[in-house]
């Protein structure tokens, strides 16, 4: 235990770059605790960690500038390792974007980095000694993430509940406390450890307490888990079609014959499937408005039996402009016009430029190809299904934002269509799946991916995976479509949970406080 004190004094007595540097370092070290790595214990220890240069930075000259250095250091480096995968988009087109590579990787770490040092510096305002600072931190922490998924379009990529993909059981927890709940008692978790390196008496309390409930938590996970066996849906059955072709060659010309043969090459293959999904932009270099013949192949294959997803880019001419949309069509068994989903929530610099009129004029423009933006579906929404329960699209990242995925009809499942081949080949497409997973178990709905080149999957309303195919294989997947659960707690109230435990947090903090 000394061992531990001792460490934990020296900690505290960083300053300056030191401070700084080491946050950095820690930040980066945490993000191994996140897919594909998944060793969680660095995510605990760097949280820990950072709560020890913020009890240093309380007692220096500048505890706010101390604070804040500290949590935007750790949330640079580990954003910045996390997140490194953003680099591949401009490698798709190097003689247009690579340039821009460093530019926009280090702008949007550190730019999203300030929402953790300020959180860090106005925990500072507050902290006193003993247990009340520990619930401070994670309040304002909690609080900051929060903010980073949804100001200025929303960034909830690698939340701290993140960290419990290795741990099934514990993610069950996400059916009542959302992603965001879910990231505060993971924050709280990870601050409370701090106090090992405390030699306060009875600081081992609160690590104690928080290790207990995080065991409760497992246990009731993986009695949920127990009871709820698989269950498919009766007479439906889903061909995910996973073409991988990468992107360069996707956007080619001269190759678009042979990517639309292997789609519909893969997509008649031996099999009885009464619903084929197709991934993101599927049809290469072509709009079915202006491929005939195209649609009437579709036609053939969806025949009297069959319904086809697939996500495609679609125009829309009126008087006043043209308009350009990132879409999902849904072809029926037999039906003439499909149904189409617009993409309502799109990806900075990949599908819009922020501040577009000021920064085409250095020369930044999105990675897709096309001039100008897309423009902005109306959704989410709800589709009926001639031969499946009705569903809900979402493309691409559209899938990342807890409690922002279901309209007013509550689906039966979703289909979330996506090319990560964006995302580089190890670990963005995995924290993608992962972060899908989250989704299924929050609203109880199971989901079907499909993913250009992996990874393509279906998972339940648990978060199982039932069938997946991984990352650069081409090939298709034959499986039953699980059957949705009843409607978990966080499907019905949303963050009410999530601002119930800041609110008590932060009344148990005053409280404590005073005594």
């Amino acid at each position: 235990m000394n061992f531990l004190v001792w460490n934990g004094d020296w900690i505290r007595g960083l300053a300056g770059w030191r401070r700084l540097l080491f946050a950095f370092a820690t930040g980066a070290l945490s993000a191994f605790g996140f897919a594909p790595a998944e060793f969680f214990p660095v995510l605990l220890l760097g949280i820990a960690v950072l709560f020890l240069l913020l009890d240093g930075a309380r007692a220096s000259e500048h505890p706010l500038r101390g604070g804040f250095a500290a949590g935007w250091g750790f949330a640079f480096g580990q954003y910045l390792t996390g997140w490194h995968w953003i680099g591949y988009a401009f490698m798709v087109d190097p003689s247009a974007h690579l340039w821009q590579m460093p530019f926009a990787l280090l702008f949007l770490t550190s730019g999203l980095a300030l929402y953790a040092g300020i959180a860090s510096a106005l925990a500072l305002l507050f902290w006193r000694p003993g247990p009340a600072r520990l619930l401070i931190f994670a309040v304002s922490y909690a609080a900051a993430e929060w903010l980073r998924g949804h100001l200025l379009t929303g960034f909830p990529w690698n939340l701290p509940a993140y960290g419990w993909g290795m741990s099934l059981a514990v993610m069950q927890s996400l059916s009542f406390l959302g992603a965001y709940g879910l990231s505060f008692l993971t924050i709280l978790l990870g601050a409370s450890l701090a106090e090992f390196c405390c030699s306060a008496k009875r600081a081992w309390r609160a690590p104690v307490l928080m290790i207990g409930l995080f065991a409760l938590l497992w246990a009731g996970g993986a009695a949920r888990l127990a009871t709820h066996p698989f269950q498919a849906v009766p007479g439906v059955t889903l061909r995910i079609v996973q073409p991988d072709i990468p992107q360069r060659e996707k956007e080619s010309r001269a190759l678009a014959a042979r990517n639309w043969l292997r789609l519909l090459t893969l997509s008649i293959r031996p099999g009885s499937p009464n619903l084929i999904i197709w991934p993101e932009a599927a049809p290469p270099n072509f709009l079915f408005d202006e491929e005939p013949e195209a649609l009437k192949e579709i036609g053939l294959l969806t025949g009297q039996s069959r319904t086809l997803i697939t996500g495609e880019a679609r125009f829309q001419r009126t008087a006043e402009k043209l308009s350009v949309f990132n879409s999902l069509f849904i072809f029926s068994p037999g039906a003439s016009a499909p149904a189409i989903y617009d993409k309502f929530h799109l990806v900075p610099f990949g599908e819009f430029v922020p501040f577009a009129a000021a920064l085409n004029r250095l020369g930044i423009s999105k990675l897709t190809g096309g001039q100008g933006s897309f423009d902005t579906g109306d959704g989410p929404h709800t589709y009926q299904l001639k031969n499946a329960p009705p569903v809900t699209p979402l493309i691409c990242y559209e899938i990342i934002f807890p409690g922002a995925v279901t309209s007013g009809q509550r689906p039966g499942w979703f289909v979330n269509v996506t090319d990560d081949s964006w995302f580089g080949p190890w670990a963005g497409p995995y924290q993608h799946l992962l972060i899908a997973r989250a989704r299924a178990i929050e609203e109880a709905l199971p989901v079907a991916r499909a993913a250009n080149t992996g990874v393509s999957a279906v998972i339940d309303p648990y978060g199982r995976i039932t069938a997946r195919l991984g990352l650069g294989k081409m090939g298709i997947l034959d499986t039953p479509l699980p059957v949705a659960a009843a409607p978990s707690l966080y499907a019905r109230f949303g963050d009410w949970m999530f601002l119930f435990l800041l609110l008590a947090a932060a009344l148990s903090a005053f409280v404590l406080r005073r005594m």
